[in-house]
């Protein structure tokens, strides 16, 4: 019974091996080897299983165990190593993709406008033609506005925003989108230099109009005058800007310049001349005659009449005799005396025959057509016989002439001091 428990624990063995461990318990040989010599050597040669059994008790089984963790510790530590690597990409691109996110997951969770009223003073400019886009745009540029957006939805929201005009306008920084846009929706906060000019000046008289108006000094704009080459005058002009400051109502930028003005006023003046069919090289003969009949004509009716005069006269090859041309020269208003009469300076017409040396004064649209192209008549002399109504007679011969001035003079002394 012994002997077959231990079997059962410590493993299977034939009665041969009971009996060899006994013999080696006691220390004596085993009774087969005594009998047995070749036996002995065989066994001599090679290890028996109770000496592989000393070597390796359990019969390779632990080697093979061993071999076996090692191998599963080397597996684990490649399945902790890919896991690792892994959670490495997944995070980097879960960082990138957040990165990527963030703008766009912060617009969802804050408001894209500001809640104003804002801080400071910026200017934003409008420009010419300018929409909704780039307004936005320039004003989310300039922080007025926190985002182009805000700016956009408040526009959409309001009727009036499709009328917001060119221009320079003083805001401030970080404002809600609704003030911003009610700064520009009035006209009114526009910063411009606002101007008009009348018909008929001279350039001497409307420098110190647009010097008024601008705060840039007068010899500034005298300055300015001479730089032909920037002006853009037509080459008939021969770098005189006397009749191309066209007459009419300016805004200028806070930031103009005199040469900036004068060169807007005078791309006015080509503008209209082009529109009417006058080629550069006729602009000259154009703007002076239509100069003349800015200083003569008294009634928009007569404007058109007065051109003829000039061109039926310059056919006769006659003096044209007008006192405008004379005032010019003394910048004078009002009648000429006998002494201006007498003058010798080329701009005389009373003198000198055909037309002035150029433009007496600046014409406006309506001369500049009349001179373009005058109505048809056989007048030579015209004169005004009322000059507080600037009723004026022409006549196609000198007699009818002398009787128009017999009653001019007549009026005259009906109104003492008014000649």
């Amino acid at each position: 019974m012994k002997d077959h428990l231990e079997s059962s624990i410590f493993g299977d063995h034939d009665d041969h091996d009971a009996h060899a461990h006994e013999a080696q318990a006691l220390d004596l040989p085993d009774a087969h080897e005594q009998d047995d010599p070749h036996r002995r050597e065989a066994e001599a040669a090679t290890p028996s299983a109770s000496r592989r059994e000393r070597r390796d008790p359990d019969g390779g089984r632990g080697r093979r165990r061993r071999r076996g963790a090692r191998a599963g510790k080397a597996r684990a530590l490649r399945r902790l190593l890919v896991i690792v690597l892994a959670l490495v990409v997944i995070g980097g691109g879960v960082a990138v993709a957040w990165t990527a996110l963030r703008p766009v997951v912060e617009g969802f969770l804050e408001s894209n406008d500001y809640p104003g009223p804002g801080t400071g003073e910026v200017r934003v400019t409008v420009a010419q033609g300018a929409g909704g886009a780039s307004i936005a745009k320039e004003l989310a540029d300039s922080d007025v506005v926190k985002s182009s957006k805000a700016f956009i939805e408040a526009a959409n929201a309001d009727a009036k925003s499709s009328g917001i005009q060119p221009g320079v306008y003083v805001m401030k920084k970080q404002m809600r989108a609704a003030d911003a846009l009610a700064i520009l929706v009035d006209p009114k906060n526009r910063l411009v230099t606002r101007v008009t000019v009348p018909e008929g000046l001279w350039a001497s008289e409307i420098y110190p109009r647009l010097s008024a108006a601008s705060g840039i000094p007068v010899a500034q704009y005298q300055a300015a005058a001479k730089k032909v080459d920037e002006l853009g005058l037509p080459p008939s002009a021969k770098g005189r800007i006397e009749g191309y400051l066209f007459p009419a109502s300016y805004e200028f930028g806070p930031t103009s310049s005199a040469l900036d003005q004068l060169t807007q006023m005078v791309a006015e003046s080509t503008k209209r001349l082009d529109a009417l069919g006058i080629a550069p090289e006729r602009m000259e003969r154009v703007v002076t005659i239509a100069s003349l009949v800015e200083g003569e004509a008294k009634t928009e009716a007569d404007r058109s009449k007065v051109a003829r005069v000039v061109e039926n006269r310059l056919a006769a090859k006659m003096s044209l005799g007008f006192d405008s041309t004379v005032n010019y020269i003394f910048k004078k208003r009002g009648v000429p005396t006998q002494q201006m009469l007498d003058s010798d300076n080329p701009y005389n017409t009373r003198r000198f025959t055909g037309l002035p040396p150029g433009p007496v004064a600046n014409p406006g649209e309506s001369a500049l057509a009349a001179a373009a192209s005058p109505v048809a008549g056989p007048w030579l002399y015209f004169v005004t016989v009322d000059l507080s109504t600037g009723e004026t007679k022409f006549a196609a011969t000198y007699a009818e002439h002398q009787r128009n001035v017999a009653q001019f003079q007549q009026w005259c002394t009906q109104n003492k001091g008014a000649c």
